[in-house]
């Protein structure tokens, strides 16, 4: 997938480069248990690859089934983020309709990186992200010049009870994936109420992101993966030593900010802005639309 090479170590530690961030991650010595601090719990990727593949891989591992096709979405109740801070009657129905049917729906998508962080997002897929097909966020406007594919696969356990949501993005132009995130909510220790949970699977661990809701006056919506302090809403990097045993860095520098509304000609859009440490280096901005079907 890349021509830019980092060394394999072995089948436990991986490539060089994915176990040099793991030891990143366990310098914090944060250590949990997910089996308590479920809130984080989320699955995992083993050491090569994660790709389009990874959910029917994760559904045979654990004893899910995986169900696709019927109109399924990231979240399944809207009004179950409801709490003193965040009301989902004050949302538009739309965007309510595109969260909780996201099958229905495709996407258009255009990334902007900003002037000084582009290279470094170069460097990011050459190490990382296009090798293991994860996180790999387009460098370059053309790369989605052609559109990405949306499949929303639903995680079952043998209640029929939805565990996860996977929400499988790829690039037309390359097949290249973008996202393999599962989807799922939480109530993080500090904020006291739920919120949306995106999993993202890497090589012996997962990125976590805690997003949560606020009403804005016009009814659009805005998820805000920010906070100061572990136990917040956020950017969470877990690399797992066992199943009960998990190291956890919180990573405050990077927040992000998901805007959905409806635009000057109703349309559903998205503007998704990352900052870090305050400054905006990538903003990935959809068209959504109803799936047109023959």
């Amino acid at each position: 997938m890349s021509d830019f090479s980092t060394p394999w170590i072995d089948g436990k530690r991986g490539y060089l480069s994915d176990w040099l961030t793991q030891l990143w991650v366990k310098s914090s010595r944060v250590k949990i248990n997910p089996h308590y601090e479920n809130w984080l719990d989320g699955p995992t990727g083993e050491p090569k690859i994660i790709g389009e593949s990874y959910f029917e891989e994760f559904a045979t591992k654990n004893k899910l089934t995986i169900e696709t096709g019927s109109e399924e979405g990231l979240v399944e109740d809207f009004s179950h983020l409801n709490s003193s801070q965040f009301s989902s009657d004050k949302v538009n129905p739309r965007i309510i309709d595109f969260y909780e049917n996201t099958s229905r729906f495709e996407l258009d998508i255009w990334s902007e990186w900003s002037t000084p962080a582009k290279p470094f997002g170069w460097l990011l897929s050459k190490l990382f992200s296009t090798r293991i097909q994860q996180l790999n966020l387009p460098v370059s406007a053309l790369d989605s010049s052609l559109g990405i594919t949306s499949e929303i696969i639903a995680l079952k356990n043998e209640m029929n009870k939805t565990k996860y949501v996977g929400w499988l993005r790829k690039v037309v132009k390359t097949k290249n994936v973008i996202y393999a995130g599962a989807y799922t909510s939480c109530t993080p220790p500090n904020l006291g109420y739920e919120c949306v949970k995106v999993v993202f699977p890497l090589p012996n661990g997962n990125a976590t992101v805690i997003l949560w809701p606020e009403n804005m006056d016009d009814g659009s919506l805005k998820l805000h993966s920010s906070g100061n302090e572990f136990g917040d809403g956020g950017f969470y990097l877990l690399v797992y030593s066992s199943s009960d045993k998990a190291y956890v860095k919180y990573v405050n520098a990077i927040k992000e900010t998901i805007h959905v509304y409806l635009d000057e000609n109703d349309e559903l859009r998205t503007d998704h802005i990352f900052k870090f440490w305050g400054s905006t280096f990538l903003q990935l901005h959809y068209r959504i639309r109803e799936k047109r079907f023959a």
